[in-house]
Order: C-alpha cells, then structure tokens, then sequence
C-alpha cells in the first residue's frame, strides 16, 4: 500500500522559498550582475533540493512523483525554450543585414534640442524595441543622450529617466526580449499573444509618459547642438548600407504576427529573411566577419551561419557604436534557458508537492475582486524583486504561483503574464540592489535614488496594470467552452 502524501502547511513551503531568498541575496552580493552566468542557476537547484527533502522525508511524496512532476513543469517551458533560441538567431542576423543599425539610424535622425526629453525616451523606446535589451540600449545610446542632456543643461537625473523609461518599453515590448518570452512561458500562453494583450496598459502609459516629458522639457532653455548622436549616426551609416528596403523584414515579421501567425514559424522567417538581406545589402560586412577568403556563396553561407548561431561584433572607430554591434547568436540564450531549465526544477517539486498551492492559497483567500489578484501579483513581483534582487526571479517565482489561481477565477493566462511584465520587469531598476538597479547606475553614473523619480514609465506601469483590474478594462476572460477544455 502506497500511504498518501501528506498536504503542505505554510510553513513547510515558506521554508525552501525562503532558503531561495536567502541564497540568491547572498549570491547577487558576492557574484553581482554575473550571478546569471551561473550562480542563481546553482541557487535555484539547492532550494530545488531543501524543497524535495522536505516533500519526501516530511510530506511523504515518492521521488518518482517529483521527478514527473519536474519534467512536466520543463515541459510546459519547452516552446518558450525554442522560441528562445530563434530570436537570438533572429538577432544575429538583423544586425549582419544592418536591421537593427537601420532602426537606431533613423531613430536617432528625430532628435531635436528643443523637444529632448521627449526625443531620447523616444529614441531610447525605438533602440530597446529592436535589440530587445534595455541594458544595451541604456550602455551605448544612453550614455551619449545623458552626455547630450548635461550639455544641454538638463539635470542628470531627469535625463537618466528618460532613456530608462524608453529603455523598458522595449524592454517588456520587443519579441528579441528575454522577459518578453520568460513572462508568457511561466504565465502559459503563447509570445504574440503576450504582447499583444500587454499593449493595452503598456501604451496608455508610453504616451502619459512622453507627454509628462514633453511638458517638463518644454520648461527648459535648451540650446547646444546634437553632435555626439551626429557621429553614431554618421558612423552606422558609414559602416552598413542604409536604406529604408531593410525595413521590409521586420514588416513581415509584423504582419505574421498581426495575422496570427505562430510564434516559431514567424521568427523563423525573420530570422532566414534577415540573413538573405545581409547577403544582398551588406557583403562586405559578411566578408569581414568571416574574416578569410573564399567565393561569395562560402562567404555568404559562413557570415550568416556565424549570425545565427554565434556571437558576432561589428568593429568601427567609435566605441560606443561597438558596444552596439555585438549579438551572441543563439548561444547568447542559453544562461536564460538554463536558468529557466532550473527555475522549472525548483517550481515543479514546489507545484507537485502542493507547496505553491498552499503558498498561493494563503494570499488568495483575502482576495476577493480581480482587482485585488492583480494587485497582489503586482505586490507579490515587487516584493521578489526587493529580495532577490533579481526581476528574472521576480518573474519566475510568482508566474508559478498564480498560474492556477488564475485560471481558476476564470482569467486567461495573457492576464497573469501581463501583470508580471507590468510590476517584475519595470521595476527591477528602480531597485538599487537589484542587478537591473546597480548595472544602471553605475553604467549611467546617476544613483538609482537620483533618477527614480523621474522613471515615469516604470513608475506608472504597476499603476496602470492594477487600476486595468480594478475598473475590469481589457481583461480577457474564459469563455464557458474553454474553461471546460
């Protein structure tokens, strides 16, 4: 006779959640932003451990039981996975075809002294958007608008603001984003599906953003001129052949995704499309990147296999510009596959051995409205976010909380992913501890504290996800047949 597992108290779950904390805060301050690499993976395994330990030798749980359970829980990540591994590739190649480049280009071309604010949270939206990395953006055209802006007479502050609130949107926006693919992974619905949902609160607060900037720099006396941004853009234009034809890529892309078509088809075709454009429009760069000589289809093949799977760097005279030009290919995914793999772990045993549910319940049972589920998501994410001082865990840990719960109250998952983009993702910066927190201030040069205030994207996203809840705007419910399905 199999005797039947025993169910969780708070406590027995509160334990290997708070080992978690524990480790991952003692982790981030000996190994920093490089905690990622390797460490939080390691930290996740360890709390995966006290976690089975507790659900064998005090709950009663077989192995085996755990065991299926983890694999189910990695199962359930595994499209994500592969999606993943497509938009690296998809970001080795439109950067080898000048996409990416093309779209800073132009995006640097609407800057203007007398609506600066506004133009560099702008400019900075449009560079996160097509790199899908806030970090980047913040490191290269960041720091040549913040020079800009104190030349300008603009407190250092404001300015940092500015470039981080453009920076998350597109951030949480952009389909080359890791948070982007982790949130819908942990929430369970698909990438497009995500961000299309998240649009709803993501543009309201874009545009209150832009307008809160436009008016304040409408307060200033600018004058000064835009030379630095001239020479970025005199540089990429210099290095990559620029033309508005390499837009007709990501259209595609969009228009795949307007019409509904799957995430991994749909990259794909981005990402294959990308490197037929390389070859046409930018040879020369392809030639210097493989480096040898050899006929144009060895060349040709070689570049863009090296895009796809690989890191790759554009070198040119101006240093910030490198620091642009760099994609890792898909090997540049697989710390975030390996801590999502890892995260899997610890949440199956978690899920499995019904300490989530106890954990989710206890908070649930005091929520009432789906406004305060939101709001407790929200909370929850925050909270993470504070204590691990990472926003990946302060996505992963909560996705799996109230993936049921929600459900359960009849919401589908786009509601639980856009929540945990909205809190987890956004406010990770304004975190001085946090790794999001530190790297930009140090890479800024501006105290998390200094430039917070004027985070209004960040600050307002929370805001704008919980009063969607409150008000039941743009929530999507179940319809009877699907909650049966």
């Amino acid at each position: 006779m199999t005797s039947i597992p025993k169910v969780p108290k708070v406590l027995d779950a509160l334990i290997p959640l708070l080992f978690l904390i524990v480790l991952l805060i003692i982790s981030i301050q000996v190994f920093g932003t490089d905690g990622l690499s390797g460490s939080s993976q390691i930290v996740l395994i360890l709390s995966a451990t006290v976690a089975g330990l507790i659900a064998v030798f005090r709950l009663g749980f077989t192995w085996e039981t755990l065991q299926d359970g983890v694999v189910k829980s990695i199962s359930s990540a595994m499209s994500s996975i592969l999606i993943l591994f497509l938009i690296g590739a998809l970001a080795g190649t439109w950067l080898l075809s000048g996409i990416v480049p093309a779209m800073i280009y132009y995006g640097l071309l609407v800057l203007s002294p007398t609506i600066f604010l506004f133009a560099a949270c702008f400019i900075s939206g449009i560079v996160s958007t097509a790199t899908g990395s806030s970090w980047t953006t913040v490191a290269t055209v960041g720091v040549a608008l913040l020079g800009i802006g104190k030349a300008l007479g603009f407190e250092e502050g404001i300015i940092a603001g500015a470039i981080i609130s453009g920076a998350y949107f597109g951030d949480k926006m952009s389909p080359l984003s890791d948070t982007t693919n982790l949130a819908p992974a942990m929430a369970g619905t698909d990438l497009f599906t995500h961000i299309r949902h998240m649009a709803k609160t993501t543009t309201p607060t874009m545009i209150i953003t832009l307008i809160l900037f436009l008016v304040i720099g409408f307060n200033y006396e600018t004058a000064g001129n835009v030379a630095d941004v001239q020479v970025i853009s005199e540089v990429i234009s210099s290095t990559f052949t620029i033309t508005p034809w390499l837009f007709v890529v990501p259209l595609l892309v969009i228009v795949m995704i307007v019409r509904k078509v799957p995430a991994l088809p749909a990259l794909l075709a981005g990402a294959l499309l990308g490197g037929v454009f390389a070859l046409i429009f930018q040879p020369e760069i392809i030639a210097r990147i493989v480096g040898e000589k050899g006929t144009f289809a060895y060349i040709g093949f070689k570049g863009v296999m090296m895009a796809l799977f690989g890191e790759i760097s554009i070198v040119t005279e101006n240093a910030l510009v490198n620091e642009l030009l760099v994609t890792r290919g898909m090997a540049g995914m697989l710390n975030t596959i390996w801590l999502i793999v890892c995260a899997m772990v610890f949440g199956g045993i978690m899920e499995e051995s019904g300490m989530l549910k106890v954990l989710a319940e206890s908070i649930i049972r005091k929520v009432h409205r789906v406004g305060s589920l939101i709001a407790s998501t929200a909370a929850t994410c925050i909270f993470f976010n504070i204590t691990t001082s990472d926003q990946y865990l302060a996505i992963l840990v909560p996705g799996r909380m109230y993936a049921d719960v929600y459900k359960k109250r009849g919401l589908k998952p786009e509601n639980l992913s856009r929540t945990l983009e909205d809190s987890a993702t956004v406010t990770s910066v304004l975190v001085p501890w946090n790794t999001c927190g530190a790297t930009q201030a140090s890479v800024l040069g501006v105290a998390t504290f200094v430039y917070a205030p004027y985070c209004f994207f960040n600050i307002i996203s929370p805001i704008m996800t919980i009063l969607y809840g409150y008000l039941n705007i743009g929530i999507n419910y179940y319809e009877k047949e699907e909650e049966l399905a």
